[in-house]
């Protein structure tokens, strides 16, 4: 290109010759081919008008600069210090000693930042303890013709390898049809199944060993990674599950407009910053042995432990002081991989710790069930939507695990804030050779909100109405019958939606986007807002049940433990706040030490976000029972101390002990007929995105967020508003970055950050701001609150949709007219894919 004039013929040249000359090394599986090549010759582009630009400033005469709207792209995306602000009501009657309600800070928070908070991998090291390392397949589906373990025990430091042959009871567990299996014993269902395990004095030796075993497999046909293949081979877990309301063939009939449309929604996983982590520690006598684990649900992991060494449940004893992020992986597959380090500290007689390493964490355990959706809708020229049928498939990996309720309750959810009079919903669970998915915050609702708001969109684009009045039209106007036939008032849901459009200044800052849009080529703005019903509730009563311990000392100080996991989410803060005001004592003297199966025995998993909820019952009621002991000492000496009561009380031979239940729940479904009561209240919620893309790199920028939520009365403001950011920042990762890459033979590409990206601070919106809507009752919940964990999640959802505005923009003033379907996760190659130009043309 030496001596050319610059001008467009020569870029056009210069694209041309640089996808010509420039050979990419595609890597196996890599579909990003495409978009590296239009971000070579877009970046080209960019450098060319940077130069123009330059030369303008050196010779206006001969050459004219660049158009004033092409500018703003040569400005890169800035990260700015998020503003945020929360916004809550405090009680100005409430009594100075009642913590209940204000922002207590979490008690951990100072400790978490200082790194003095103890994990698993914190605990200090056991007399004679075995590292562990597992070592998993390779294949998706094959027979295991042989395993060679005599290269890794002559390994330095190789104490032993442990395979199935020396579990001494239960290797397969049977919660369902399909078992969930601790080592393979003949053949692998899926890359990363774990087929044995070497034990070594130190982590290093031990992973080198684990390297050095060789596996002999046969494959296996078929091979199912994909929903696509599930179907073609007809491989679901059973039972599928439907839901249906109105008459549906009938509504079809009398409509205006018929549209049909699919969307995948991709996988997601936990990522906790603590990995999968346990130290199994045998007592040398009667069998026993200490587990101490990072889990959501340690009756379960005692109940496992218990079966695979063939010892009554009581001989285990697990305990949890505080988990570093859970988010429903650390549960049945926290189960399997407790097991088999049990196994192995059982054989050896010594302690065995195993941490896993990010990169094995993410190739063992599944995450988030991926979806296709595939929808028909009818409605009116005016917007209403009068019949939907759609079909759920969900991605289950190789074993049951939670698969089929996460279908139910996307099912049963999938209705959002809509009341849609003829509806009809199917949901098939595919078994594929994929590691077994599992629960994930929101539990199936983000994918079929998703899908839902997906084609409420696409209405709005065929209709020529906006998304919000077709999100208005159709919302739940008055106290009416959910497509299960359970009530729903939604006056909190319209309140919530009018808060969040008053507060985000809608229709002003939308006006300010088109005119921006005007001005701007290369960069677009989109905004959009979404609103939210979370039903809460885990559908039968023995899993909200919860017990409570509480013990009162001499000295006056209180010692607390329930059934509830701290997971960071800050239960135990919040049950230090239930004891402190029904003991009537500053939260000070209050201390929580950890949850054990052996304080509090079956102990159902902190899920759902149900855990203050049934264990600030329990709580509740075991400081009552003290409380009225205590009653006729207080009334003789009503000007005391709560430390002269607590003497007397010693002197007098009252028992200062006390345990505390809440029963559950009274909820049920009824899958034959379709219908029942699985939920016990509603929460609601709405958030406006405004985001901005860079049409040239796919990049985007998320400008502000304001989300407006109805959590009933906190009992901790600031704990749960950290909720509801943490939750909507993970759902942005879902919606929009976290994208799962699987070989054609079922191997995990993404297997860290680097390759799997994860929400940081410069994804963080801009402004983002947070408020409660004003205290409502809830008569069902501990001190009128809502469980708040989850709901939050969805949300992000409103960054996905303002994403999908800002492309509209562009494509609109493009002239291209054919309708585009998005797949989430919305990455840069598929922004900048949809924003097509001369450049997307090229390649």
């Amino acid at each position: 290109l030496p001596d050319r004039h610059w001008n467009e013929q020569m870029l056009d040249e210069a694209c041309r010759l640089v996808l010509k000359e420039i050979v990419l090394p595609g890597s196996a599986g890599d579909e990003n081919v495409d978009y590296k090549k239009t971000l070579m010759v877009s970046f080209f582009y960019r450098f060319f008008l940077e130069v123009s630009q330059s030369l303008k400033t050196m010779d206006s005469c001969h050459y004219p600069g660049i158009p004033v709207e092409y500018g703003s792209v040569l400005q890169d995306f800035k990260t700015r210090m998020p503003q945020s602000i929360q916004i809550y009501q405090a009680n100005p009657s409430q009594s100075p000693q009642d913590p209940v309600g204000r922002p207590v800070m979490h008690q951990s928070g100072i400790k978490h930042a200082t790194g003095e908070a103890v994990y698993i991998d914190d605990l200090p090291s056991v007399d004679g303890e075995l590292f562990l390392a597992p070592v998993t397949s390779s294949r998706a589906h094959a027979k295991i013709v042989s395993i060679d373990t005599s290269e890794a025990l002559k390994g330095p430091g190789v104490f032993d390898v442990i395979t199935a042959h020396d579990v001494p009871a239960a290797n397969e567990f049977h919660f369902s049809d399909d078992p969930e299996i601790i080592f393979a014993r003949n053949e692998v269902i899926c890359v990363g199944q774990i087929v044995c395990a070497v034990v070594a004095d130190s982590d290093v030796h031990a992973k080198q060993a684990a390297a050095k075993v060789k596996i002999e497999y046969e494959m296996l046909e078929p091979v199912i990674l994909t929903i696509e293949e599930a179907i073609k081979h007809n491989s679901f877990f059973e039972p599928k599950r439907k839901l249906e309301q109105g008459n549906v063939d009938e509504a079809f009939e009398t409509v205006d407009n018929i549209i049909e449309g699919e969307i995948c929604i991709g996988g997601q996983k936990h990522f906790y910053m603590e990995t999968q982590s346990m130290l199994a520690v045998p007592k040398g006598e009667d069998k026993e042995m200490d587990l101490y684990v990072s889990t959501q649900h340690p009756a379960i992991i005692q109940e496992m432990v218990a079966a695979s060494l063939g010892v009554p449940a009581n001989r285990i004893m697990c305990h949890v002081k505080r988990v570093g992020g859970a988010f429903g992986g650390k549960i049945l597959r926290t189960g399997l991989l407790a097991s088999v380090a049990a196994v192995a500290a059982n054989k050896t007689s010594r302690a065995v710790r195993l941490i896993l390493s990010r990169e094995d964490d993410m190739v063992i355990t599944g995450g988030r069930h991926p979806f296709m959706a595939k929808y028909k809708v009818g409605f009116m020229n005016d917007g209403r939507i009068t019949a939907v049928d759609a079909i759920y498939y969900v991605n289950g990996g190789c074993t049951p695990d939670e698969s089929v309720l996460v279908a139910e309750v996307s099912l049963l959810k999938m209705d959002n804030a809509y009341k849609i009079p003829n509806l009809r919903c199917w949901a098939y669970v595919c078994k594929t050779n994929l590691p077994s998915n599992t629960a994930f915050r929101g539990f199936g609702f983000p994918q079929s909100g998703l899908v839902t708001e997906t084609w409420i969109t696409d209405v709005a684009d065929k209709t020529g109405l906006s998304p919000e009045k077709i999100r208005e039209i159709n919302m739940y106007k008055k106290s009416e019958q959910t497509h299960f036939k359970q009530t729903v008032d939604p006056q909190n849901l319209i309140r919530c939606w009018n808060e969040c459009m008053e507060k985000s200044a809608y229709y002003s800052r939308r006006t300010a986007i088109n005119e921006f849009n005007k001005q701007n080529y290369w960069k677009k703005r989109g905004i959009a807002i979404v609103p939210m019903k979370f039903p809460f509730g885990l559908g039968t009563p023995y899993l909200s049940q919860a017990a409570a311990l509480v013990h009162i000392y001499t000295d006056g100080s209180v010692l607390l433990t329930h059934g509830g996991i701290e997971m960071g989410q800050g239960i135990h803060t919040k049950m230090i706040q239930v004891a402190s005001r029904e003991l009537n004592i500053p939260m000070s003297r209050i201390h929580f030490c950890e949850t054990s199966t052996t304080t509090v025995p079956n102990a159902f998993a902190s899920v759902a976000s149900a855990g203050t909820d049934v264990n600030g019952m329990a709580v509740k009621d075991a400081c009552q029972t003290l409380l009225k002991r205590l009653q006729p000492i207080i009334e003789k000496n009503p000007t005391g101390a709560w430390n002269d009561w607590i003497r007397e009380a010693f002197k007098q031979s009252v028992s200062l002990s006390a345990t505390g239940y809440f029963r559950g729940y009274n909820e049920y479904m009824d899958w034959e007929k379709g219908e029942g009561q699985p939920f016990t209240y509603f929460l609601f919620g709405a958030a406006c995105s405004e985001v901005e893309i860079n049409c040239l790199t796919g990049d985007h920028k998320n400008l502000r967020t304001d989300i407006v939520m109805d959590i009933g009365c906190s009992i901790n403001p600031a704990v749960d508003i950290g909720q509801i950011e943490g939750a909507f920042v993970q759902g942005v990762g879902l919606y929009t970055m976290e994208e799962l890459k699987y070989s054609s033979e079922g191997v995990l590409y993404t297997r860290g950050p680097d390759q799997y990206k994860i929400p940081a601070v410069c994804d963080i919106p801009e402004q983002f701001s947070v408020s409660l809507l004003s205290p409502s009752q809830n008569p069902y919940a501990i001190y009128a609150s809502k469980g708040i964990g989850e709901a939050g999640f969805f949300l992000g959802c409103s960054v996905f949709f303002a994403l999908r505005d800002a492309v509209t923009g562009v494509r609109n003033e493009r002239g291209l007219k054919k309708t585009f379907a998005l797949k989430s996760p919305l990455s840069a190659e598929q922004i900048r894919a949809n924003c097509a130009d001369a450049f997307t043309g090229m390649v």
